[in-house]
């Protein structure tokens, strides 16, 4: 997907961002190789084809992550430490909220998929203010992790990133209605409905799916029979359901069963942090193993 906002340095920043996006795969299994010591030092001796696969240590990584001429190891090295089985340590959390003052918008949207897996709902503020941003990439990813981090004030921004008008990127529009789902509010649900309307089918599917996680109700994807539930019901949240946000998860090949360390890094389903439990609720249709979620990198 291409977008012209931005000619030649917006084509660039996309394949910049479409580079990143293939070595996370590697990076996030090489970084699974950190669990063990002797694992990634069995690696890293290697003279066989899978020593292409050894990571670098992690003072390398975390070397990469602040250095201060490269913005491309900055975001790799970022990468590497969220990736990693202790990427969740303080330390390492307080670099990717400094990674969102960045100055390249590569070095943000990695330092927001960080604290997608380990950040907190104190979060939302300043990621939202990056969803404002020019670059579509960045923008995406911000809606993608407000899938996993629950604050009521990402219910009004959210629904403006549906908005047509206010957001041109089909995948940051489908991200947007997918986070949506976890808050039952009135403005939107007001923004799902309207999103069935969407010209892009993937937008208006997962608008869809996030009325059905918040109502329990599946009225279609017409907008009308929406409309007019909404204002005969005078509780529409009452059959509300579990929110799960979407999860990657693929069956490792035969390549990847022989070699445990190649594994993919698949992911289980869970509640967005900070979200609240909801009495009585059966589970949602919204997470579901989906191979990475809310669609493919944009300006790729």
């Amino acid at each position: 997907m291409t977008t012209t906002r931005g000619g030649a340095a917006e084509n660039g920043a996309g394949a910049r961002w479409c580079r990143l996006a293939v070595a996370a795969g590697v990076i996030g299994v090489a970084a699974a190789g950190w669990g063990c010591e002797s694992r990634g030092k069995k690696a890293r001796e290697s003279t066989s084809i899978l020593q292409v696969f050894s990571p670098p240590t992690p003072a390398e990584a975390a070397a990469w992550a602040v250095d201060p001429f490269d913005a491309d190891k900055r975001a790799r090295g970022t990468l590497l430490l969220a990736n990693a089985p202790w990427g969740g340590e303080d330390v390492y959390v307080r670099l990717y909220r400094q990674q969102l003052k960045d100055e390249d918008p590569l070095v943000q949207a990695v330092g927001v998929r960080a604290l997608s897996l380990h950040g907190s709902p104190d979060d939302v503020p300043t990621i939202v203010e990056l969803m404002a941003k020019e670059e579509p990439y960045l923008r995406w990813e911000c809606a993608r992790a407000l899938q996993r981090l629950h604050n009521p004030a990402a219910v009004v921004p959210l629904t403006d990133r549906l908005n047509l008008k206010k957001e041109a990127e089909p995948s940051v529009r489908e991200a947007a209605a997918t986070a949506l789902g976890q808050y039952a509010d009135r403005r939107g649900f007001d923004g799902l409905v309207a999103a069935l309307d969407d010209r892009d089918y993937a937008v208006a599917e997962s608008a869809r799916r996030s009325l059905v996680t918040l109502t329990g109700k599946d009225l279609g994807n017409e907008v009308r029979p929406w409309v007019a539930w909404s204002k005969e019901e005078t509780s529409l949240f009452a059959g509300q359901r579990a929110y799960t946000y979407p999860y990657f998860y693929r069956d490792p090949d035969w390549l990847e069963y022989v070699v445990p360390m190649l594994a993919p890094p698949n992911e289980k389903p869970g509640s967005p942090a900070g979200m609240p439990p909801i009495s009585g609720a059966s589970a949602s249709a919204t997470g579901g193993g989906s191979g990475g979620g809310s669609g493919a990198a944009p300006g790729g």
